[in-house]
């Protein structure tokens, strides 16, 4: 189903090369849509499963039913689903597009939020967890649901810092050479009662699961959020949400933090295997607010999920372009061919952008 709802605003003239020109526009298509249940089904993760052509994507937190309580959580949940792509159907029906609803044990307390894909047909998720430390907490792998196995088992990668439990895991990236897991962990579990008091600082972590080092890569943020290494791999980006506190009794703060840092990534003298993170810069504000997801393409430009849509700058920070969708947008990913899609709370956006080779640099596709 064709979309009116997303537009292209073209701040630099660069911008084209990306979207397409007059002959060749982008195309956006809505996948999926909540419609008048009105529930924030597709928040975040956003995880493309390329053999299956299939989306990740979590939910916002949810009401539990009042037959259904549960304290730990504050009474909410979390729904993880899979949303296939039918392919090229410029007319396709809403309720001919096949989404599940994924389920695997513990995943009620998990209090899901962002993923990435891990090994062969795994996802690696990060489990906020609740205020009950028998909730499942931390980085889990869970295995791609199949038809003999709908309902997969998790796995515990690391859920604490030598034995202090995490505040609650955001997001998470896997580096594509030495497969170490990058992640960050603001407190925005215990501002949403979902989980106890913070016992450690607002920061970015480095996982090795080949030696099982766990460290401190970057710290001074408010409330870290989003990360994505550039395709040279040179650079990490992270993104700062400190304009949104968390607790509902606290309103947005505009002059908070909105903004994108960078990192040079570098090897010590005489170092192969542990890089540090040097020159930490501004890399941009986002003036939609609210950086949080963030990928690039494989030419080094740099998109946030904000909240004015998927902003764009180009590698020397300058933005040349929005998608604005009404709403916002929490998290996205790439696709094939230069597709995007885009989690938009109630609804679900596939964007076909028409520029010569854009492609996402986390998977090269």
């Amino acid at each position: 189903m064709a979309s009116p709802a997303v537009t292209f605003v073209r701040h630099q003239e660069e911008f084209g090369s990306i979207v397409g020109d007059e002959s060749t526009p982008p195309s956006v298509f809505l996948l999926a849509d909540t419609g008048s249940d009105g529930q924030s089904l597709y928040h975040e993760a956003c995880i493309y499963h390329q053999p299956t052509r299939s989306v990740f994507v979590t939910s916002n937190q949810l009401p539990n039913d009042k037959d259904a309580p549960y304290a730990a959580t504050s009474n909410k949940h979390v729904k993880l689903s899979r949303i296939y792509d039918p392919g090229h159907i410029p007319n396709s029906d809403l309720k001919a597009i096949k989404i599940e609803e994924v389920r695997f044990p513990g995943i009620e307390g998990a209090m899901l939020n962002g993923g990435v894909n891990f090994e062969e047909d795994s996802l690696l998720l990060c489990a906020q967890g609740s205020k009950d430390a028998k909730d499942v907490s931390g980085l889990i792998r869970v295995p791609i649901p199949t038809e003999s196995n709908p309902s997969p088992t998790p796995e515990s990668i690391i859920d604490s810092f030598y034995g202090i439990p995490f505040n609650s895991v955001n997001d998470v990236i896997i580096h594509p050479l030495d497969h170490s897991i990058w992640f960050t962990d603001p407190p925005y579990g215990f501002h949403q009662e979902i989980r106890p008091q913070p016992q450690l600082p607002q920061q970015v972590y480095r996982f090795d699961p080949k030696t099982r080092s766990i460290r401190v890569m970057a710290d001074g943020f408010t409330r870290p959020n989003g990360l994505c290494f550039s395709p040279d791999l040179k650079t990490l980006y992270v993104t700062d949400t400190g304009a949104i506190h968390g607790s509902a009794s606290v309103p947005v703060n505009l002059t908070g933090p909105s903004h994108i840092y960078g990192f040079d990534i570098v090897l010590p003298d005489g170092q192969t295997t542990e890089p540090i993170l040097t020159n930490r810069r501004v890399f941009a504000f986002a003036p939609g607010r609210f950086p949080d997801g963030i990928k690039c393409d494989t030419l080094g430009n740099v998109y946030s999920g904000c909240g004015d849509g998927i902003e764009v700058w180009n590698r020397s920070g300058v933005q040349i372009g929005t998608i604005k969708i009404p709403g916002g947008v929490a998290n996205f990913c790439f696709g094939e061919s230069g597709v995007i899609y885009a989690c938009n709370e109630t609804r679900f956006f596939k964007i076909q952008l028409n520029g010569v080779g854009i492609k996402g640099a986390l998977l090269g596709i």
